[in-house]
């Protein structure tokens, strides 16, 4: 199945509803970063987290960033997922490996350990909007429901999951389920949807059974008013990053630290944190960029 996300209304239009499948992108990110089987699940889990939440934006170049930085060995893990359907990610210590949790799944909570969730919503004009959460367990899903409840005051359920293997990844994404402020009130209603939302037992089975996004909408909420958006959105792995923004990035050191750098190492190699990809600039390009500097020095 492609990588896709899809949007629903139910209860007439009191529950909102969200599902993505995002199995190839967090396999191109673990390949990418050359992630151990729980740095995956946990960079897996917050994409697949900022992909759902970024889905709510309306204005074109939309974006979420999400960074969960605990004192766990992962590290912390960093995600900006847009409007448009990309998102690009890393964790701190890639490789960092753990005994499985009491429930014999990956443990991410402990790869994460205690600490904060950092929200920043950028719809493109004024200043982002942020928030800062606690941690509640680790695990991503909890996190984020946390923080859409105590900061945006939105009643929401999220279940996010991956299953990787030692081919790869083979199912990755998540289901947001949230209880807007017209049907809140009906006490009746948000049990029935926490109970339901309770009995799953993950997201990734359900694609590993062969089910679909509208299919697994249905088993949810078809008796409810269900009505799925025509739109399906594809989603994808993706970086801006490109060799002038090295070049510009480089250029922001100054002269001496250029000359620096073509003395002793005949160049320079720098390495985007989101994609792993290196760029390599010789020191041709680095003269370059000094005789740039120089010029403007001399204009100014």
């Amino acid at each position: 199945m492609a990588d896709q996300l899809i949007k629903a209304t139910a209860a007439d239009g009191g529950i909102r509803i969200v599902g993505a499948v995002t199995t190839r992108l967090t396999e191109e990110a673990r390949q990418r970063h050359q992630l151990s089987y729980v740095a995956t699940a946990a960079l897996g889990r917050t994409m697949a987290s900022g992909l759902l939440m970024a889905s709510s934006m309306k204005k074109p170049g939309s974006r979420v960033n999400v960074r969960v930085k605990g004192d766990g060995p992962l590290g912390g893990i960093l995600v900006d997922a847009r409007l448009d359907g990309t998102v690009r990610g890393f964790v701190g210590n890639p490789s960092v490996e753990l005994l499985p949790n009491a429930q014999g799944k990956l443990d991410v909570g402990g790869a994460v350990g205690n600490g904060y969730l950092y929200v920043v919503r950028d719809v493109g004009y004024g200043y982002p909007y942020s928030s800062t959460v606690e941690l509640v367990s680790g695990e991503i899903g909890d996190d984020v429901a946390h923080y859409l409840l105590s900061s945006e005051q939105t009643p929401s359920a999220l279940v996010v999951g991956v299953f990787v293997e030692a081919s790869g990844v083979t199912a990755a994404g998540g289901l947001l389920v949230q209880v807007l402020p017209k049907a809140a009130r009906d006490e009746a209603l948000v049990e029935t949807l926490e109970s339901r939302v309770a009995s799953l037992t993950g997201f990734t089975p359900l694609l590993q059974a062969g089910k679909g996004l509208t299919e697994i909408f249905h088993d949810l909420l078809g008796d409810m008013g269900l009505s799925i958006f025509p739109e399906t959105q594809m989603l994808r792995f993706h970086c801006g990053c490109s060799f002038d923004r090295v070049l510009g990035a480089l250029k922001m050191l100054g002269k001496a630290e250029l000359q620096d750098m073509i003395i002793e190492d005949d160049g320079a190699e720098a390495t985007c944190d989101f994609c792993g990809t290196v760029y390599q600039a010789s020191s041709y390009h680095l003269t370059q960029l000094i005789d740039d500097l120089q010029a403007e020095s001399s204009v100014n």
